[in-house]
């Protein structure tokens, strides 16, 4: 199976990595130098069970040209939400007979995206279960459990996934799968705002309480719109706000059965404000936003967080647990008044 990961960056890197150390074929697609790094270094992986590998850097085919698409039988998209039109309509006339195109992105509206423009091949949509940062210049690690689920009409790769250690699921529910990620991915905010790893952040009560009232004001407008969600934990969505307000030791203990977390996981959109690159907050937070202007209401918890990483993209600033939790609440009563 020839695979082009479109958009080679943290998740591009390390799934297809992953596919590549078990013997498939690999063309990772993405800016000069990172393709650099890994020639030079070698593309190394990791996870959080203590599994990792390097391939050397003669090995991985590395391109800055979206022309190396060609060859591909599956074409997983990683780029960032604000990116996708623009791959789509790239990738729109180079794409081989019978190729698929993958989306593996965060966010809900991206397969269809890419769908008005690749209108001739199959488009699957998938959701990527667990964290993967980079490391190092050239090293991608996993450093959250989960899985990955793909919609039907790619079998195959979801094979090719499982058997590389990625465990992945073909789902006919990808639309409950997408939204569950999205609400676990409300804490990408509070993660990027607080400037800790996962660990160190979710180990602290108040960032728990803002992501509480976040996934609470979001689980409300998806019940009132009908929309169906599946968890990516091993616990019902529906329980996190409560679970989420536990005291520290409780909490710990609880979200040892839920989810396993390593000391070095963090959001990739941490990564993103450290680098000073947009962010995707309009797609992950912005898209509860938007479904509460559909239903005629407003998400007020989500909103500021959307404006907080706005500002925070411009200015590099960081919030202590308590002085999120206040500006957050401030915002609120402000929207109520």
């Amino acid at each position: 199976m020839r695979i082009a990961v479109a958009g080679a960056g943290s998740i591009g890197c390390y799934v297809g990595g992953r596919l590549q150390a078990a013997g498939h074929d690999l063309v990772y697609i993405g800016r000069a130098a990172l393709g650099e790094s890994i020639t030079e270094r070698g593309l190394a992986l990791s996870d959080y069970l203590g599994w990792s590998a390097t391939i050397p850097g003669d090995k991985c085919v590395f391109s800055e040209d979206i022309d190396a698409v060609r060859a591909a039988d599956v074409v997983l998209v990683t780029v960032k939400s604000a990116a996708t039109a623009e791959m789509a309509a790239s990738l729109a006339d180079r794409l081989r007979p019978g190729a698929v195109v993958v989306s593996l992105q965060n966010g809900i509206r991206n397969p269809t995206e890419i769908s008005r423009y690749v209108t001739q091949h199959r488009v699957i949509t998938g959701m990527v279960g667990f964290n993967v940062a980079q490391v190092g210049p050239a090293h991608f690690h996993q450093g959250t459990q989960g899985k990955l689920s793909i919609s039907t009409g790619a079998e195959s790769l979801a094979q090719a996934l499982t058997e590389s250690g990625l465990p992945t699921a073909v789902r006919e529910d990808m639309s409950a799968v997408q939204w569950g990620k999205l609400v676990v991915n409300l804490n990408n905010a509070v993660n990027a705002l607080s400037g800790l790893p996962l660990k160190a952040e979710l180990g602290q009560r108040d960032y728990r309480l803002v992501l509480a009232d976040a996934q609470r004001e979001a689980l409300g407008l998806l019940r009132r719109s009908g929309q169906a969600v599946v968890s990516p934990l091993a616990a019902p969505l529906a329980f996190m706000p409560w679970v989420l307000r536990m005291p520290d030791a409780v909490f710990a203990r609880a979200a040892r059965q839920m989810v396993e977390i390593d000391p070095q996981a963090r959001s990739s959109m941490l990564d993103d404000l450290t680098r000073g690159r947009p962010t995707e907050i309009d797609y992950i937070n912005g898209e509860v936003v938007e479904l509460a202007k559909k239903l005629g209401v407003s998400a007020p918890v989500n909103a500021a967080l959307v404006s907080l990483i706005h500002q925070a993209t411009a200015s590099g600033e960081k919030w202590s647990g308590p002085e999120l939790r206040r500006e957050i609440d401030d915002r609120r009563a402000a929207k109520v008044r």
